[in-house]
């Protein structure tokens, strides 16, 4: 069979899919060829190993979730802190917009917890993804640095984490709690 990108993106949506709805021991070709609507066997074709998938997984992820340009744009052109909480709402509303994605990505940080590939693989892509935040904001000149930064990955996975499990605060709004914290960790 012909590899082709757009059969790979197929099927790599179509893991991420089974990984958000079924966990990681749902995670098989089977259910990616079935997810994906594709013969038995499509799957195994494309990634030769779990390892594979999870790598599939992340590189569409990391595609899934790039922030448009137009948005981050008005970052570079205006900083400050406002600028930063527009720019932690942004990552919080394409988070929350892609509900599958996000969610595999917590079921794969469980995961993490059991297989140590996916622990190595799932760290790489996270400290890459923290690098990026980390340049991006130094380049814009926002008003923070590593350690801010990390403090905002640290804050918005919970508040992803509640949003899309069970919110502690059903009225909660978390557009108004992402400004609270840019204003709160840099100390405005």
């Amino acid at each position: 069979m012909a590899r082709n990108t757009e059969r790979r993106t197929l099927l790599s949506d179509a893991a991420v899919r089974v990984l958000s709805h079924q966990g990681s021991r749902g995670l098989t070709y089977r259910a990616i060829d079935a997810e994906a609507g594709v013969p038995t066997g499509t799957a195994s074709n494309y990634f030769g190993s779990r390892d594979a998938i999870i790598a599939a997984i992340l590189t569409r992820i990391s595609e899934r979730l790039q922030p448009d340009p137009d948005a981050v744009q008005p970052a570079a052109d205006a900083p400050g802190i406002e600028t930063l909480a527009a720019y932690l709402r942004d990552i919080l509303h394409r988070l929350t917009a892609d509900r599958d994605a996000a969610l595999a990505l917590f079921e794969l940080r469980l995961d993490a917890t059991r297989r140590p590939s996916v622990a190595e693989a799932l760290s790489m892509w996270r400290r890459e993804g923290l690098m990026a935040d980390v340049d991006f904001t130094e380049t814009a000149g926002l008003p923070a640095d590593r350690a801010d930064i990390v403090l905002f990955h640290y804050a918005l996975d919970g508040l992803l984490l509640d949003q899309l499990t069970v919110p502690i605060d059903d009225d909660a709004d978390p557009d108004a709690a992402a400004t609270t914290l840019a204003r709160r960790i840099l100390g405005h």
